[in-house]
């Protein structure tokens, strides 16, 4: 049996498709999903994609957490349901409290798009099995509110639980604490993440390399092994 995979896809979303490709690549099956809808289709696990859901009014994420299908995602995640936030999506995610801490606006208050060199911190969620920790990769990243924040007892909450997935290399692109690119909740299977993985899963493409690809690798075989 094929894994299914949603993608949400909300007003003002930008990389749903190419996250439904990624998908197709790794060998899942990949569901649109409408934010109106609160029906999930009966996926077994979605990605929240990115781009700039209601224009990012008020705060990047902020209306997108209100939309029907959050509901679901959000008590379906609580139950164990595998959700991988990616940029917008990692936005969405603090705004909808599955994921701790928030995004702020870049420290140079510009807009960046760039290859960016990662450390894989852990390789033990649902989302990054396929990696090992300390691996270190190359993911597109772009964004303008791609600053992560939260207050000292969460950072050392993060870092003593292991739960920084993914920290930036060479150069902390946006200003967020510790250098933290990507975070999980404790059980593992909701991640989030700035960079865009969707966009290195073929070598002709991106970064020319498919460092992002074992995202979508590692779902597939927690879902066929589970």
């Amino acid at each position: 049996m094929t894994a299914r995979i949603g993608v949400v896809t909300f007003p003002g979303s930008l990389d749903d498709r190419d996250t439904q490709r990624a998908i197709r690549v790794a060998g899942a099956e990949p569901v649109a999903l409408w934010h109106k809808d609160k029906d999930l289709k009966q996926v077994d696990a979605v990605v929240l994609c990115g781009g700039f859901s209601y224009g990012d009014y008020l705060r990047a994420g902020a209306i997108a957490r209100f939309s029907p299908v959050m509901d679901t995602v959000i008590d379906q995640a609580k139950a164990g349901l595998p959700v991988l936030g990616i940029c917008n999506g990692f936005q969405i995610l603090t705004e909808a409290h599955l994921l701790p801490g928030g995004m702020l606006g870049n420290d140079h208050l510009h807009f960046i798009c760039r290859d960016q060199k990662l450390r894989v911190e852990n390789a033990d969620t649902s989302w990054t099995s396929d990696y090992t920790a300390g691996q270190e990769i190359h993911i597109p990243l772009k964004n303008m509110d791609g600053r992560y924040v939260a207050d000292r007892r969460t950072l050392d909450e993060l870092e003593a639980e292991g739960r920084v997935a993914f920290r930036y290399l060479d150069l902390n692109p946006n200003g967020s604490l510790n250098d933290i690119a990507g975070i999980t909740n404790a059980a593992g299977n909701v991640v989030g993440l700035m960079p865009h993985p969707e966009h290195a899963v073929e070598s002709l493409i991106g970064t020319g390399r498919t460092d992002g690809l074992p995202f979508f690798t590692s779902i597939l075989k927690k879902l066929v092994n589970a």
